[in-house]
């Protein structure tokens, strides 16, 4: 049986071969890193913008909420996708690590996570009652299957045209127009879509909008150059994959204890699907009510970004992660004490900022690890990670808020934040200790 520590791998033949081959290797990502890096930017932005109207903690659950009048049934609609995101992510590492060059399977699963918001969005438009709380649900699920698989791709491709010390920049520029964007067109959907209720259901030309600005950012994707990789693996089957996954998280401590405060951090998800119907408690959750809200979310992310990338390529995503949830987490405790409008604003703003920075940090600090054919599994069983307890949150967020009310949900969110920066705090960063070893390398004692 072959185990991940002994892959068997396609490469080419002879150490000559294998360093004329890694030169003109990265010879073309530094030829194309302009065309790859705009083709990303407007990919991204986007692509942000897009999505983020779907996944920002005020439409999705409000309209869900709307539906249902019920805190389980938002909970278990998230859980749901993030359910999704969790059985996606390893099977989508089978379908392309024995690939040299991924970006059929990125185009393909990109568009199928689009029909999904197309679906949110119909389904809104043609049906009401329970058939439109089934859709969404049914969307929702099959949005975070594709989004699971997307994740992995996308970022194995991003390591491998996107040097490490520009992909905080790129993410920081990418996150913030998008952010930008989608600050302005929450605003407008809180405001002159939700509102006014506009084509009959406010909800579904906001996601609307969200499917045509991310359709048009994935047409982007086409002018992006994948160079060959120099070793694949053999391919594999999903039940071999999951046996490797053990001997994984036992090769690399500093791996392992990423993927433990990666996971933590994720379970501190459990209370965003009821950020905004919380604040419902206090002040009217209108649609210009929404829209403020998602405007300080989205608008403290976007401008936090810039922050973020230029932090992470300066000092590496380590630090990004610890300042980003500790930040996530102080907001958390300023959204249980707001009472007023303003105050909920300001809170928002931190839990946007807080929670920019923590992505920015989970999906890039992966890429850091392992050498260029191990990443497509380490991405995954990252993401599979935090994807599970994405899932779980939601789920037992609904459970305790239905029987005991936000407070004891924004609690435990605040725990595992906690727990999570204390297991950050026990690793090293990735690039000191490459240092180090480099120096080891080629000191002559």
């Amino acid at each position: 049986m072959r185990t991940h520590a002994a892959p068997a791998l396609d490469t080419p033949a002879g150490a000559d071969q294998q360093a004329a081959d890694q030169a003109a290797y990265d010879r073309q990502v530094a030829r194309d890193l302009p065309r790859n890096y705009a083709a990303n930017l407007v990919h991204g932005f986007l692509g942000v913008t897009g999505f983020r109207l779907v996944t920002a903690p005020t439409f999705v659950p409000a309209y869900i909420y709307l539906l249902s009048q019920s805190n389980l049934t938002v909970g278990l609609a998230l859980a749901g996708q993030s359910l999704g995101m969790a059985l996606s992510s390893i099977w989508s590492a089978t379908l392309i690590e024995h690939r040299r060059r991924v970006m059929p399977v990125v185009f393909g699963v990109g568009w199928l996570m689009r029909a999904q918001v197309l679906g949110l969005a119909l389904s809104g438009f043609l049906l009401d009652g329970d058939a439109a709380l089934v859709a969404v649900c049914v969307f929702l699920a099959l949005f975070g299957f594709f989004w699971g698989m997307q994740a992995v791709s996308f970022n194995f491709v991003m390591a491998k045209v996107i040097p490490a010390n520009r992909r905080g920049q790129l993410a920081g520029m990418r996150n913030f127009l998008g952010g930008l964007s989608a600050s302005v067109v929450a605003y407008f959907g809180g405001k002159h879509l939700v509102e006014a209720n506009a084509f009959g259901n406010g909800y579904a030309s906001t996601f609307m909008v969200a499917f045509i600005l991310t359709s048009v950012g994935i047409s982007a994707l086409s002018f992006l150059r994948e160079p060959e990789s120099l070793a694949v693996r053999a391919a594999s089957s999903l039940m071999q994959r999951l046996r490797d996954i053990p001997a994984i998280l036992r090769r690399d401590r500093q791996f392992t204890r990423f993927f433990i405060a990666r996971a933590l951090a994720a379970l501190g998800m459990t209370a965003a699907p009821f950020y905004a119907i919380h604040a419902g408690k206090f002040v009217d959750l209108s649609g210009a009510t929404l829209g403020y809200l998602s405007l300080s979310f989205l608008l403290a992310q976007t401008v936090s970004n810039l922050g973020w990338g230029r932090i992470a390529d300066k000092r590496g995503y380590r630090l990004v992660f610890l300042l980003s949830v500790g930040l996530w987490l102080v907001s958390t405790l300023a959204l249980m004490v707001s009472t007023s409008l303003p105050l909920f604003i300001l809170a928002f703003c931190g839990l946007g900022a807080g929670l920019g920075g923590y992505q920015i940090a989970s999906q890039n600090f992966v890429l850091e690890f392992g050498s260029q054919h191990e990443l497509p599994m380490l991405i995954a069983v990252s993401d599979t990670a935090s994807h599970s307890m994405m899932a779980l949150g939601p789920l037992l967020g609904g459970i305790l808020a239905h029987r005991f009310g936000f407070t004891l949900v924004f609690w435990i969110a605040i725990a595992v934040k906690a727990v999570s920066l204390v297991a950050m705090l026990r690793m090293r960063e990735p690039r000191a200790a490459a240092g180090d070893a480099a120096g080891m390398s080629s000191d002559p004692g």
